[in-house]
Order: C-alpha cells, then structure tokens, then sequence
C-alpha cells in the first residue's frame, strides 16, 4: 500500500477507513510472515533437528539469526559426545553366542617358577573373544553322471540331470541368491559385482549377472502374484506410496517413480492372518494406480491424505479410514515452529487416544469397540466441538488453521474406529512396511 503523507484526507469517515485498510494490510502482512516462519524452521528442523517427533514444548526452533550461535554450540559439544563414546564402548555387548566358537590356548612353555624353581599349578584362566571374518569363497559343484549300457540290446541308461534355475546357466541358486540380495538389500550395482568376482578370479560379465537376475526375477514373479492374491483377499488393509528412484538411461539422471504398498496386520486385534505386505511398482501417483490395484478389494482400508483414495471411498463396500498420526503431526509441525499453546493442546487431545489404544492393543475386536466407545468417543466428540470453537479464532491462513481443517475434512475416516474394533489409529504398520 502507497501512502502519501502529505496529502492525508481531512474528513473524518475517509481517516477512518483509511486506518481500517492500514490494520487490514497489517494483520494480513502478519499473518503471512508468521506462515513463512513456520515454513522456514519446519525446514530448519528437517535440516538440523531430531528426526524423531517427541514434542518438547520447552525448546523452540532457532531464528536464521542463531544458526552461526547454533553451529558454535554444537562444536562445543562434540568432546563431551566423545567421551560418551568412550564410556559407552567399555560396556561392549557381548558377542552373539549362534556363532561357531575356535578356541585357540596359549600356555607357557615351563611349569616351573622363573623366580625360585618350584612348581607352578593353575589357579585360574583369563578369556577374551575377537570377532572374526572369513571371507566369501566360490566353489565348482562338479556333478558326474556315469553311463550304462545293456550289453544285450545295447540300451543306455544314464540319471537326469539336475534342473537349473536358469536354462543353461552357470549360478546355483545360492549364488543367485547372493547376487539378488547384494544388488537389492546392500545396494551394489551389477558392475560392482562383476568387479568383486573377478577379484576371486572368476569373469562374469555384468551382462550375464543382469540375465541371471531377469532369470530369477521371473521365478519370484509367480510368488509374487500369489502373494498379492492372498494379500488382497483380506477385508482389511492398508494402503500407502513412496518414491522411489528410477534409472533413466539417455537423459543421465533418474525420474521418480512410486513405489504403491499394500499391508495386512491384524496382531492388534488377534486377526488369524499373519502380517504381510506386497510392494507394487507405477511411473506416477495417478489415483488409477490403486484403483486398479483395488480394483476386486472389499473391506476396510486405512489410508492417508491423499486424494486419489477417495475414488475407491466412492465405492459401497470400501470404507476409508483415515490416519489420525497425519492429523497429529500437522498439529507436531506448527508447536515445533510457533509454540502454539492450541496447537499442543490438540496435541495432548490426541494423546489420550493414543493411551486409549495401548491399552486395548491385542485385545478382541468387541473389546477395543467397547473401551474405544466408553473411552474415546467423549474425547474424540469433544475435540471436534473444541477445533470448530478454535477455527475463528485463529488466521485463516496460517498453519494451525490449515491443521484444523485437515482434521475436520476427514472427520468421518478419523472416526470409523467408532465403529469397528479391528480399525487401527493410523497407517503406522504400512509406513513401517515401507521403513522397516
């Protein structure tokens, strides 16, 4: 806003609403300030904080201003970090006893006292442990198959000979194994193999290692498709996404994919079935992706914000349930950037549902309904009442008002656990499915 202050009107009515839109702009210019706050020290806090979200209302992010006084602080500790090192390092833990043992005995050479010549008799022993490696060796499996013939009729007769996973290869299936889980679980790149097998001596192309995992790939692939039939059968899942890199060759860089994962756990409430999760791979986040993946699905499913579910909500026998651990870390995100006593209100709200929920863990459906209705639904019925009281009362656009309405929008999913026993609070098992 432009003010010229030397050409001010004179009419009262015409002051007054100029020093109306003055407080207008303020508040507005106030209440964006504070979001770009908030925006700036969540990133703080995802840069230079804790990765875990246990809430610490005494300890407010620090300023740009404090970085320098930050760092400087930081130095300042790390002595005292290494000495925590060292004192905790003189309490090694022992090692594990599944391991094969090789004793190895060191005794003197002369059972007689260098000091006076008399005998000398055990009184005792000292024992240490050291952790070994033995390293990885390649071998041959060289199979004979002698051939026999009838002297009569002259009939050869000969044993099969054994099957191989891959036609013509040369990988046993431990070896295949091992290519598998060092490219997928330890990260190392075919090339990378090809550079260790030719430390033992041995040349296996990358190329080859690259059919030998295409070769394998297609055997999982049928345990694949059975695992997703016995996953999908169940009528109670949850659904989430990841990204995921994607090597995109020409372009020299990767693309981003998702990573779709779809989990069963019933642990929580004694569901017969054991917990498992199938991970399916799209090039985008395209809601046809679980459609199509739930396409036959009938049940409960536990999702979080993201929209594309609610296509499959719009089916009759689907009922989404939402994730209040969603709701809450927006209400986490703005106490960790304001200090917003309402925020660590909701905060503490959601608690208590969370108490509520450990209590009754691994109990019956109709027993975790009973307590969740006895328990829960007084605290759940008043907080909406206390959100609608506090919306008004709070800028529109800032990041607690934005938390509220998140709440509220998905007040129907946050509250399904009102009415069925085997509904959890969030979608914590398939987050821990996608980080273990």
């Amino acid at each position: 806003m432009q003010l010229d202050l030397d050409n001010l009107p004179t009419e009262t009515a015409l002051l007054h609403r100029l020093v109306r839109d003055i407080v207008g702009t303020i508040e507005h210019r106030e209440t964006e300030i504070e979001r770009l706050k908030s925006i700036i020290k969540q990133l703080q806090r995802m840069q230079f904080g804790r990765r875990s979200e246990r809430l610490d209302p005494d300890q407010l992010a620090l300023g740009l201003e404090d970085l320098d006084g930050d760092l400087a602080r930081e130095e300042e500790s790390r002595p005292r970090a290494e000495n925590q090192q060292t004192e905790r390092s003189s309490h090694r833990k022992p090692l594990p006893e599944h391991l094969p043992r090789e004793d190895v005995r060191l005794d003197i050479d002369k059972m007689t006292c260098g000091c006076c010549g008399g005998a000398l008799h055990v009184i005792g022993e000292s024992m240490s442990e050291m952790l070994d490696w033995i390293p990885a060796q390649l071998r041959v499996i060289r199979t004979t198959r002698p051939k026999y013939a009838c002297r009569s009729c002259e009939t050869v007769v000969q044993a099969p000979a054994p099957e191989r996973v891959i036609a013509g290869g040369l990988a046993t299936p431990a070896l295949l194994a091992h290519v598998l889980v060092s490219k997928y679980c330890d990260h190392t790149p075919l090339y990378r193999q090809s550079q260790i097998f030719a430390r033992h001596g041995v040349d296996l192309p990358r190329s080859t290692l690259a059919g030998w995992v295409g070769g394998a790939c297609w055997w999982l692939g049928a345990l694949h498709d059975r695992l997703c039939k016995n996953v999908f059968a169940s009528d109670h899942l949850f659904a989430d996404d990841t990204p995921v890199p994607v090597l995109d060759p020409g372009r020299g860089r990767t693309k981003t994919g998702r990573l779709w994962v779809y989990a069963r756990e019933q642990r929580p409430w004694g569901g017969p079935e054991p917990p498992a999760a199938v991970y399916l791979f799209a090039p985008d986040r395209k809601a046809e992706r679980p459609v199509s993946h739930l396409a036959n699905f009938k049940g409960v499913l536990h999702v979080d914000g993201y929209a594309g579910f609610e296509q499959l909500g719009e089916k009759k026998d689907v009922v989404l349930a939402a994730c209040w651990s969603h709701s809450r870390r927006k209400f986490y995100e703005v106490v960790e950037a304001t200090g917003s006593p309402v925020a660590a209100e909701a905060l503490r709200r959601i608690a208590e549902l969370y108490a509520i929920e450990s209590d009754v863990r691994g109990q019956s459906p109709a027993h975790r309904l009973a307590a969740r209705r006895n328990r829960s639904k007084p605290i759940i019925d008043a907080m909406r009442l206390w959100f609608e009281a506090q919306l008004p009362l709070v800028p529109g656009r800032s990041a607690l008002a934005e938390a509220m309405r998140y709440a509220l929008s998905r007040w129907e999913g946050l509250t399904r656990l009102l009415h069925d026993g085997r509904i959890e609070l969030d979608t914590n098992p398939v987050e821990r499915a996608i980080r273990p």
